[in-house]
């Protein structure tokens, strides 16, 4: 057993970090989401953001976009040229993908600094395009409603967690001390 340990050493260590970290950030993360129910940003001041942001965007593209809080359920209604479209929950708002980009990063740490700045701007960049994401979604489903499920259930989400595979990859062959532990 003692050999199996020593020999998958960097593998145990990479899935208990890994759960550590993501155990971690969700808790801190659900207790945000419990304490964020008295705010005066509803559902929460994430959701909310990522809600009125996307409005903001598709206002841009010369569309009139609104947001309301949903009366029936904590999300926000997204209303484009006052057509009822979507709501923006809670888990669009892109906080637990970027809880699970994280975990994933520091299980496969660098160094610290690149570590940080990497967490940071991929965070950056999985908020962006899940704005984006948000954005092309409602203006798809103004034009072709009748494409809501797979545009909702297979495109987008594939968008979003391809490219966060993407930049898991690119950590793990350009940063990651485990590749050069093991070269």
């Amino acid at each position: 057993m003692k050999t199996l340990i020593i020999k998958y050493k960097s593998v145990i260590k990479f899935i208990l970090t890994f759960l550590l970290v993501y155990i971690s950030l969700s808790v801190a993360y659900k207790f945000y989401l419990d304490f964020s129910k008295d705010s005066k940003f509803y559902p929460d001041y994430v959701t909310n953001l990522v809600a009125r942001q996307s409005a903001d965007l598709i206002d841009v593209l010369g569309y009139h976009a609104q947001v309301l809080p949903h009366p029936d359920e904590p999300s926000m209604k997204l209303i484009i040229n006052d057509k009822y479209l979507a709501r923006v929950i809670e888990g669009c708002n892109s906080v637990s993908i970027i809880i699970l980009f994280v975990s994933f990063i520091i299980a496969f740490s660098g160094k610290p600094k690149t570590t940080f700045l990497y967490i940071l701007s991929g965070s950056v960049l999985i908020y962006v395009v899940n704005l984006m994401r948000i954005v092309i979604l409602s203006i798809g489903l103004y034009h072709y409603p009748w494409r809501r499920e797979i545009l909702h259930t297979v495109i987008f989400p594939g968008i979003i967690y391809g490219m966060v595979f993407l930049l898991w990859i690119i950590w793990v062959n350009r940063f990651s001390n485990m590749i050069k532990k093991n070269e």
